[in-house]
């Protein structure tokens, strides 16, 4: 089947997106043995954040051997921490191996969709048609809409600006005035990577972060020799990998004040580079280390020190055509404003376009604060999981293992609606969200991301933290290997509906058997 023709009018699954997440739920439901399912994906190829985030320097700062599926063990990674090019081509290869792309439906963006309380199913409206599912799995990811802040007078700059997630490659930076808005993740490699070419680079720092050394290296021919004829050593590697970081999870979650040593490793890595005092003292946080995302970079301080970069320690508060001001009241010229500046993250779009049950959007269900059963599950929504939702992010681990976990949670909830049988769905009880989520909330208090003097993008607009799971990969694992049937409610059509679908299967079996 190809993969841009009409999708059918009915499945069992849906699954939106095409990124880590879809895919892996994909893949999941084939393992299954479900095959009636299609995976509806806004753009023209599959690969998500890693599709989109084409800038200079992308990369990943997990590495590659832990952030890529247990199910589909790559032998070939070329470097310890991958670029952006080989995760994409990772990803499409996942798409390959796996069987998946008579499921694909691309070019497909989901414009609403909603809850059929008669139906018990999901009626689905995207750009290129309709359809109904039994289960809806959203797989957009919380970094797939990129934010960009509402400064007074950007409309009046005269030049070229665009988001890091939507790098404009037909615009040469090589010569121009280049401003880079934001010191997150992304800014830390664009920042190297555009600084030998531009004429200047001015980065508005609002917060300074820390940043550790990236230890990267080119793996050898020799490992993937070994990887390919021994995949254990692929397993071990992983699980090598996997165990240490386990074993840093309390330092996060318990003992905040237990990283003064790994500032002092960040501060090695800044002194190296960074020999004037003046520019030190910007560049040096005043908040606990781990409280925002720690940076892994050997580059970015050194590009910090040349002569065609300023560093101006505000944000970007206003612009005047080509005059850009700062809330502290630099003032920098540029032809170019790059906007490094995150994600809707604890804003999700999608969940404006989720009508749940009661008529109400998840936007709305979620306005003070977004929050789910196991991460995956919302009160209101039967037969809708997310992945990668509420509080199932990392600071320190791949988002990979949190997947595969909630991808467990997902084949067992399928399971619990055939055992059920017939036209059934399961709607999470309140009170089993609001008691997950107090024990989540209640174990946040004591974690470097609440209590290590931040502001960062894993708290919402009220400082709640609603985007990291406070624990370890393995207790996911274990929270989410099985559904709760008394964490439910079992709904099932009223009986005059079933009555009425018996006798239309009646009237229509021989129709349904030639079809």
């Amino acid at each position: 089947m190809a993969e841009h023709e009409q999708v059918h009018e009915h499945v069992r699954v849906a699954v939106i997106g095409s990124g880590f997440g879809g895919l892996g739920a994909a893949v999941r439901l084939r393992r299954e043995g479900i095959t009636d399912f299609v995976v509806l994906e806004r753009a023209g190829s599959v690969g998500g954040t890693w599709r989109d985030n084409s800038y200079p320097g992308c990369a990943c700062d997990v590495p590659s051997h832990l952030y890529s599926f247990s199910f589909a063990p790559n032998s070939e990674w070329p470097r310890t921490f991958s670029g952006q090019e080989h995760i994409r081509a990772y990803l499409e290869h996942v798409a390959d191996t796996f069987g998946l792309r008579p499921h694909l439906r691309f070019d497909s963006e989901v414009k609403r969709m909603a809850w059929d309380t008669e139906q018990l199913r999901w009626e689905i409206e995207t750009v290129r048609g309709t359809l109904t599912a039994d289960v809806v799995v959203s797989a957009t990811g919380p970094l797939s809409d990129p934010k960009v802040p509402d400064i007074p007078g950007l409309d009046t700059f005269p030049g070229k600006v665009f988001h890091s997630a939507r790098w404009d490659h037909d615009y040469d930076l090589a010569g121009q005035r280049v401003a880079m808005i934001g010191t997150g993740a992304s800014a830390i490699q664009i920042v190297p990577s555009i600084q030998p070419k531009v004429d200047r680079l001015t980065l508005f720092q609002r917060t300074p972060a820390w940043v550790m050394p990236r230890v990267d290296r080119a793996i050898s021919g020799a490992e993937r020799a070994l990887h390919r004829a021994l995949p254990a050593t692929t397993k071990l590697r992983r699980g090598l990998l996997w165990g240490i970081r386990e074993l840093q999870v309390q330092a996060f979650t318990k003992h905040p004040n237990e990283l003064g040593f790994v500032e002092q490793i960040a501060k090695r890595n800044m002194g190296a580079a960074i020999k004037d005092p003046a520019l030190r003292a910007k560049l040096t946080p005043d908040y606990r280390i781990g409280c925002k995302r720690i940076l892994l970079s050997s580059t970015y301080y050194p590009a910090l020190a040349k002569p065609n970069v300023d560093v101006v320690a505000s944000g970007l508060s206003e612009v005047r055509g080509s005059t850009l001001v700062a809330a502290d009241g630099t003032e920098a010229e540029a032809d170019a404003i790059v906007f490094g500046t995150g994600f809707h993250v604890t804003d999700m779009p999608i969940a404006e376009r989720v009508v749940g049950a009661d008529g109400r959007t998840l936007a709305e269900t979620w306005k003070g604060g977004m929050e789910a059963l196991r991460g995956g599950t919302a009160a209101g929504f039967p037969n809708f999981m997310t992945v990668i939702g509420p509080n199932t992010g990392l600071g320190n681990s791949s988002m990979i293992l949190m997947i595969e976990s909630q991808l467990n949670y997902l084949a067992d909830y399928l399971r619990q609606l055939n055992v059920l049988g017939g036209r059934t769905a399961l709607d999470p009880r309140p009170a089993a969200v609001r008691n997950w989520n107090h024990r989540v909330q209640e174990r946040m208090k004591r974690t470097v991301w609440n209590t290590g003097g931040c502001t960062s993008w894993y708290l919402d607009a009220s400082g709640r933290n609603t985007t990291v799971w406070p624990g370890t990969t393995a207790e996911f694992r274990r929270e989410t290997r099985r559904v709760d049937l008394a964490e439910y409610q079992v709904l099932r059509p009223a009986p005059a509906q079933v009555g009425a679908r018996a006798a239309e299967a009646d009237t229509g079996a021989d129709a349904e058997v030639s079809a």
